[in-house]
């Protein structure tokens, strides 16, 4: 990109930016201060509005970026992220929307303590929560770097380090001075921009070959190299077992990982009533539907047009793939209607970046206050006010999820989030599920159940190609690969519902009828619901 061009990146970015602080700087001056304040918004969200922004907040970097990019390398093989994704939702709308709304108040620990010991239950819980959100988050950084990179060029190390800083600092600021009402006003802004940006490129890619979506596929499946295998299943995940268990573990994490999101639970508390969560996931699913399918037409518009080579040529994991498509539909990226497309798709995806960081980060800095520092604060010690250990908590978050975010600067960003799902999926459904659902679920087994699924799936992630013992690990140097999986769901998720299982029979603790017949209740009917 020539230097004007990469001006009108930046001042697109700048702007978007402005608008967001002063969203903030506007929601600071009419807040009170309370707790149901700053994680929840005061409730006071419409279905609608509350839809689009747990839109904005789930079509993340790893949406826009990470699956587009994966079709345009891998084709096949690279929609199963679409398709997981979505019907993720499914699980969310029948199982989990309503019950969660009913039975807590701002946190996915407040549902389990419900009629548990809360001390332990509340400390493992806040616990998975932070781990999975910085693992989400991750993500996002990276998505940030790879952009930078692009705008800026390859070999700027030094811009990219400095965005992924000022990314963090930004989703720090939102969080600590608008709390809930702004981080939901700013995703409500991006899920927008971001709709209204594949829309356009959706429809200037499906313009190039005339409505033909079978002639957009067969030039993509000539160009990537492959053949017809681009348009079949097996490029990246066939051929010896390992790949083939690999596609199975990431198949299950996604479609079992949203449900235990802690930013996404989160938001069905920002509805005044159940039946008002149950509306908004339908608006979400109906925008998240309609996102993915253009997800499928723009990584093999940028298999097609721009070719798996250049993509891989400018960012190895595909990261770039929607911007480098703007570019060229524009007319190409020395042309000035390219440098306008492109810049304008890379502030949308920069968009959706901080969007989804703020709701991640306010996320786990409540698990943080609400759930670890309410837990672990001594009887007698000088309190401080949940909401401010939750702005010092956003502050540290940010620190490690930056660190982190330098360290893989080169992995897909949707790969990244498939591995916050299997760990969202492994420590979080299974206690959730069992908390909703079984009558004779105790403290022992929820505490088992969240380190039982958190546990394994951290260590195996740690001892997977993923960290050491290939070229695109984060560690190519060393090899202390042990797990052959790159995912580590399909092993983690049933040792976590195993874990709760076995917690329970063992514990010997007779479960309190009265307090599970109260907790069926309230999230059957909402009655005593906050």
């Amino acid at each position: 990109m020539t230097t004007e061009h990469q001006t009108l990146a930046l001042i697109l970015f700048s702007v978007f930016i402005a608008v967001t602080l002063g969203i903030t700087t506007w929601v600071s001056r009419n807040r009170h201060g309370s707790a149901e304040e700053f994680y929840a918004g005061g409730r006071l969200f419409s279905p609608m509005e509350n839809g689009f922004a747990i839109a904005g907040d789930y079509m993340s970097a790893a949406s826009f970026l990470g699956i587009s990019g994966l079709i345009a390398l891998y084709g096949y093989d690279g929609m199963l992220y679409s398709v997981g994704f979505l019907v993720a939702w499914l699980v969310v709308l029948f199982l989990v929307a309503e019950l969660v709304r009913n039975c807590g108040r701002f946190t996915l620990a407040d549902v389990v303590a419900a009629r548990m010991s809360e001390r332990p239950v509340r400390i493992a819980a806040g616990t998975s929560s932070v781990v999975v959100s910085v693992l989400y988050l991750v993500a996002q950084m990276v998505g940030a770097g790879s952009l930078v990179g692009l705008l800026l060029g390859s070999s700027s190390a030094a811009a990219r380090t400095l965005t992924v800083i000022g990314v963090g600092a930004l989703m720090v600021v939102y969080v600590s001075f608008g709390g809930m009402r702004a981080t939901t006003w700013i995703q409500i802004v991006k899920a927008v921009l971001l709709m209204g940006g594949a829309i356009t490129l959706t429809v200037l890619v499906l313009l190039r070959f005339h409505g033909d979506f079978d002639q957009l596929l067969t030039s993509a499946a000539d160009r990537s190299g492959h053949g017809s295998r681009f348009l079949g299943p097996g490029l990246k995940y066939g051929g010896d077992w390992t790949a083939r268990v690999d596609f199975m573990s990431l198949g299950l994490a996604l479609v079992l990982g949203t449900a235990g999101l802690p930013h996404i639970l989160s938001r069905f508390y920002t509805v005044p009533t159940a039946r008002a969560a149950r509306r908004s996931v339908v608006w979400a699913i109906a925008l998240i539907g309609g996102f993915y399918l253009m997800t499928i037409v723009l990584g093999f518009g940028a298999a097609a047009l721009v070719g798996p080579d250049e993509v891989r040529a400018s960012n190895a994991s595909g990261n770039t793939a929607v911007p480098l498509l703007a570019a060229f539909l524009g007319g190409g990226a020395g042309s000035t209607g390219g440098a306008v497309l492109f810049a304008f798709v890379a502030a949308i995806a920069f968009a959706t970046i901080l969007a989804v960081v703020a709701g991640i980060t306010l996320a786990s800095s409540a698990s943080v206050a609400h759930d670890l520092y309410a837990s672990l604060k001594r009887r007698h010690a000088r309190q401080r006010s949940e909401v401010a250990v939750a702005r010092v908590a956003a502050v540290g978050i940010g620190a490690v999820a930056i660190a982190l975010g330098l360290l893989a600067q080169d992995l897909n960003v949707a790969f990244l989030v498939g591995l916050a799902f299997a760990v969202a999926a492994s420590a979080n459904l299974p206690v959730l599920l069992y908390s909703l659902f079984w009558r004779g679920f105790t403290t022992r087994g929820a505490v088992w159940s969240v380190y039982g699924g958190l546990v394994p799936a951290v260590l195996l992630v740690l001892v997977s190609p993923v960290v050491s013992g290939s070229p695109e690990s984060l560690f190519p140097g060393v090899d202390f690969q042990y797990f052959p999986l790159q995912n580590p769901g399909i092993v983690s998720i049933p040792l976590g519902f195993l874990a709760g299982w076995l917690g329970t029979v063992t514990s010997g603790e007779e479960p309190d009828e009265a307090k599970h017949a109260q907790t069926e209740v309230r999230s059957l009917t909402g009655a005593g619901a906050v």
